[in-house]
């Protein structure tokens, strides 16, 4: 980064997105903003440049958006560290299940020791990350000019690698010579990186005074710092949410524009006179349907009248035409039987008279 950049980004983190009377495409509450940078706590800052980078973040980062929410904050409280809370615990949580991966693979892989030469050799590790940490911090300590503070911890360093030595012939003793030859490692607690037990000072030093654990150092830190406040913030942002719910947005319509009670009593009204109408048309379409099921229904009503008359006509007309049948061969019969009698009589009469 040039000399121009690294000026125009400190104006950015003072002045805000406005400083040239500028306004920026993107406001610091937009969703694309990454809210635990906004809190300068964000993973993807602190580890940058570390073995474990995770490359850009996904979401926006921007000094000049940081300086609007830091003004902005003084004004309205925007719960943006339950986000970072969030954020930040599950960032952890995936650091210590990749710890305890680690650890199980070690178990797996190293020879198995006896539970007193354990006992050792977790003594041992102990004072030499002592030994590395106090190395480090007299390390920061001199080169902030606290040279009497820098020197009272080298004394100590000095004091404690004497204690190292007879812990370390201690357990040199305790073991064949093979087996100690064989590098004993062990998983850094914060940053999950490999420990050696045959670390010299500076090497560990250099571990625990880099950016790596001392970023981790301040993750863990900033969350421990968050999640003792989580109890309180957490209600206090639901009951905030529902109370912006209830008044729809006004005063943060307000806020940006000016006018915005009165832009969502226009959006209320238009959205009754829309339900009325819907309704309105809904009854239109309710009594529409009635009436095509009224008219059916008589069409089909009509319609089984027409064939229930038609199916009577039919039967009564038959019937009628059985009944002349009937009527003609009784007729018939009648007739047949009167001849019958007239040719006996006559048969009868001329059997007298022949007499």
């Amino acid at each position: 980064m040039s000399a121009a950049d690294q000026m125009r980004a400190m104006l950015d983190q003072l002045m805000g997105t406005a400083r040239n009377g500028e306004t920026n495409s993107i406001k610091y509450d937009d969703p694309k903003v990454c809210k635990s940078f906004l809190l300068a706590c964000c993973p993807h800052e602190i580890l940058a440049a570390t073995r474990m980078d995770m490359g850009e973040c996904p979401r926006k980062h921007d000094l000049a958006l940081r300086a609007d929410f830091e003004a902005a904050q003084k004004l309205k409280d925007h719960f943006y560290d339950v986000d970072a809370c969030d954020h930040l615990a599950a960032f952890v949580a995936d650091c210590d299940r990749k710890t305890d991966q680690s650890k199980k693979k070690l178990a797996e892989t190293q020879e198995a020791l006896s539970d007193e030469v354990t006992g050792k050799a977790n003594s041992l590790h102990d004072l030499a990350e002592t030994i590395g940490k106090k190395l480090a911090s007299a390390e920061q300590l001199g080169a902030e000019g606290n040279v009497e503070e820098s020197i009272k911890l080298m004394e100590e360093v000095e004091n404690m690698r004497k204690g190292k030595a007879e812990a370390e012939q201690d357990y040199r003793n305790s073991m064949p010579a093979s087996s100690y030859q064989q590098q004993k490692l062990r998983v850094c607690e914060v940053c999950s990186a490999y420990l050696g037990i045959h670390d010299n000072d500076r090497r560990l030093a250099d571990h625990f005074g880099g950016k790596l654990h001392l970023g981790f150092i301040q993750i863990r830190e900033k969350l421990a710092e968050l999640q003792a406040t989580m109890e309180v913030r957490r209600p206090l942002k639901r009951d905030a949410k529902m109370k912006e719910i209830a008044l729809g947005g006004a005063e943060k319509g307000e806020m940006r524009g000016g006018f915005g009670r009165r832009e969502i009593e226009d959006r209320r009204r238009e959205r009754e006179r829309s339900d009325r109408g819907g309704e309105r048309e809904r009854r239109r379409s309710r009594s529409r349907d009635r009436r095509r099921r009224s008219r059916s229904k008589s069409r089909d009503r009509h319609r089984r009248r027409r064939s229930r008359s038609r199916s009577r006509g039919h039967g009564g007309h038959r019937r009628h035409r059985r009944s002349k049948s009937r009527d003609k061969r009784r007729s018939r019969s009648r007739s047949g039987s009167k001849k019958i009698k007239k040719e006996k009589e006559r048969g009868s009469r001329e059997s007298r008279d022949s007499e």
